[in-house]
């Protein structure tokens, strides 16, 4: 492993409109994976608005964390992330839903769960080096 594992979190103030764009490499391990979790407080045990993980070469697969469980598990087996490539990928805050964008094009949607506006904290984790995260 290359890269170790990273983890990296930003407090943020999500409306509609919003977007967090992250930018970084998956790190060279077996069947490595990529977390991105939404949470509604700046603690990383606190509900999650909106989880996504990646199984590279595998599938994708979307939940959110209310009231300390896990809900109705999403899975998309659309797998447009490529191993040892960059990838651009932005979360848009939409009237009814996230949008998930790889490399400018939109591949999973998440019909809100929990008000996107009581998102307080971003985490990225798991087996990824992460260039940058922007919140706008």
């Amino acid at each position: 492993n290359s890269h170790g594992r990273s983890h990296t979190h930003k407090n943020v103030n999500l409306s509609v409109g919003s977007s967090v764009t992250i930018r970084g490499i998956v790190s060279n391990t077996k069947d490595p994976q990529l977390q991105v979790d939404f949470h509604t407080d700046r603690d990383p045990t606190s509900d999650i608005a909106f989880h996504v993980r990646v199984y590279f070469g595998h599938s994708v697969v979307l939940n959110s964390l209310q009231d300390g469980g896990w809900r109705t598990e999403v899975t998309s087996h659309k797998m447009p992330f490529q191993e040892n490539q960059p990838f651009k990928l932005r979360f848009l805050v939409l009237n009814n839903e996230y949008q998930v964008v790889l490399n400018d094009e939109h591949f999973y949607s998440f019909i809100h769960r929990v008000p996107p506006s009581s998102v307080k904290m971003v985490e990225v984790w798991r087996d990824v080096l992460l260039y940058s995260m922007e919140v706008s």
